[in-house]
């Protein structure tokens, strides 16, 4: 891509055009039409507001939380799918003369549905959903990925090239890799290699003057601050070069499932103390599940899953467990060796057997409920009783519970808290994530679950990391201190700005300040300048 070439005609039209018009949606569409004018791939093609029929199918194609697709959930004027930078250009250029806030969307899985919803509209929607191309280079051990391409397809692109190539991202394969890198991303590979944002090694950016930036003419303080200051505050990444990690060609995975009366309390317990002290080619991930929702089956059953990711095979790993985890009963039937990428399969199938690679290009929701979300760190192991009083909680009046634990260690105790924004690193113990979901659409049911999960985040305040108590910035949660009154945009985003980021919030506002000080970018949880 010649990124001066594609430059050229959008700063020669933003100087040579000055017809004024009304702040209006209208005039913003009049302003894309002239704008692609002389474009072959016109950008009316790829644009959608509520008069045309596909409208509602392009917006729900990617509400991955269904609280938020509601009727009475404000909705975009104007929804663009760009194909090509110049429509990316032209809807930055319109949206700012036009005054019109836009969205930026490339899975939508984000908890608080802030890539297409906003609490003050009108607004639009850029959703990159046609730029999904996945391009991978085996001898150079990288990739090029666009930002619309769902972590399924970036797995499957590197599987189909290499059994031994990996990439160190998230377990759900419709998630969006422009939101998941762009706040730092995990997933199973966390303890040999860090974040998918730890392994970032460039970027295509167009900023709020629409030019197209890489690593080299960003700068290293803008390229710092996109792996992991949170989507839709720097620009819109395009694309990200990917340094691809080595595995072996046989990787091990096991899923045992144990309930209450299985004794699922201690063994969570006991987990807590050996998680991290195993070699960082091993990861074990428990998710305690509850599902009484119809989609469900109705069960109130408490049930915990261990499921483990090992890269080797069968013989090394089951030893390894039966001597370093006992009490977990791991049998030597229970272990399958596969590649990696059907080991990705396989977590993502939720071990049903079917190892299909469609598993990876589905576009089905994974979680198919209105859910409520946030997320944990901690420090030093739960007491017994504190796990026993969780179990009760979540067998109260709700649908469907989920708590995902991920241990630390390995990699993540050797990265610099200040590599990138993601600070979470040495001391950590493990984190948890919280999330609760239901069916029931009204407004009562809504606030029961939502007020149950305040409740349980309130329980475990004493237990959490402390001062501050952290949180994750692709676990979006606005109950941190977004409704402030009588505080500037600043002091509210400093409060939980601390909790995401902790002193690397203070050099992403430096740079917010830098590269868009009027803050065009921007949502009700994005880094804020200094001017706000």
């Amino acid at each position: 891509m010649n990124s001066l070439a594609m430059l050229l005609p959008f700063l020669f039209w933003v100087t040579s055009f000055h017809v004024t018009w009304g702040d209006t949606h209208e005039d913003f569409l009049r302003c894309l039409a002239l704008y692609s004018s002389n474009d072959s791939n016109s950008i009316s093609k790829v644009t959608y507001t509520p008069c045309n029929t596909s409208y509602s199918s392009v917006l729900q194609s990617r509400i991955e939380n269904i609280r938020f697709n509601t009727t009475e959930t404000p909705k975009p004027v104007v929804i663009v799918t760009p194909t090509n930078v110049l429509h990316i250009q032209a809807t930055i250029y319109c949206s700012q003369k036009h005054s019109l806030p836009i969205r930026i969307r490339s899975g939508g899985h984000d908890f608080e549905g802030l890539s297409y919803v906003s609490s003050t509209p009108p607004f639009a929607v850029i959703d990159l959903t046609n730029l999904r191309a996945v391009t991978v280079d085996v001898t150079s051990k990288s990739a090029w990925v666009q930002s619309g391409a769902t972590l399924g397809e970036v797995y499957h692109g590197i599987g189909v090239k290499s059994r031994t190539l990996a990439f160190p991202a998230g377990l759900c394969p419709t998630v969006g890799a422009g939101g998941h890198f762009s706040g730092g991303g995990y997933g199973l590979l966390l303890r040999k290699y860090g974040l998918a944002a730890d392994n970032i090694i460039d970027a295509q950016l167009i900023d709020v003057n629409g030019r197209i930036l890489n690593r080299a003419s960003m700068g290293e303080d803008l390229f710092w601050a996109i792996r992991g200051g949170g989507g839709n505050t720097f620009g819109i990444v395009i694309a990200w070069k990917i340094n691809l990690v080595p595995v072996p060609p046989v990787v091990t995975v096991f899923s045992v499932s144990r309930t209450l009366e299985q004794n699922a309390t201690k063994l969570f317990h006991r987990w807590q103390y050996v998680a991290n002290m195993f070699p960082e080619d091993l990861m074990i991930q428990p998710m305690i599940r509850k599902d009484s929702s119809s989609q469900g089956g109705n069960s109130n059953t408490i049930t915990a899953f261990f499921n483990a990711l090992f890269l080797g095979g069968v013989d090394k790993l089951h030893p390894l467990v039966k001597e370093g985890f006992p009490e977990l009963g791991v049998m030597k039937e229970d272990c399958k060796e596969m590649s990696w990428m059907e080991a990705q399969i396989s977590f993502a199938s939720g071990f049903t057997g079917n190892l299909s690679t469609d598993v990876l290009l589905t576009n089905a929701s994974i979680f198919p409920h209105k859910l409520k979300g946030s997320i944990d760190f901690f420090t030093d192991p739960l007491p017994l009783a504190v796990i026993e009083d969780i179990w009760k909680r979540i067998g109260e009046n709700v649908e469907v519970v989920s708590l995902i634990l991920t241990p630390f260690g390995g990699r993540m105790s050797e990265i610099s808290e200040s590599s990138i924004p993601y600070p979470h690193r040495a001391g950590i113990l493990f984190q948890m994530g919280y999330v609760v979901g239901w069916d029931d659409g009204s407004a009562e049911t809504s606030q029961r679950h939502i007020n149950w999960f305040r409740r349980l985040y309130s329980y475990m305040t004493p237990f959490a990391s402390k001062n501050p108590r952290r949180a994750y910035v692709n676990y979006r949660d606005l109950d941190l201190g977004t409704n402030l009154p009588g505080h500037t945009s600043y002091e509210k985003a400093r409060i939980w700005g601390v909790k995401y980021f902790k002193n690397n919030f203070r050099k992403l506002v430096q740079v917010k300040t830098a590269v868009d000080p009027t803050n065009y970018f921007s949502n009700e949880q994005s880094i804020p300048p200094l001017s706000a």
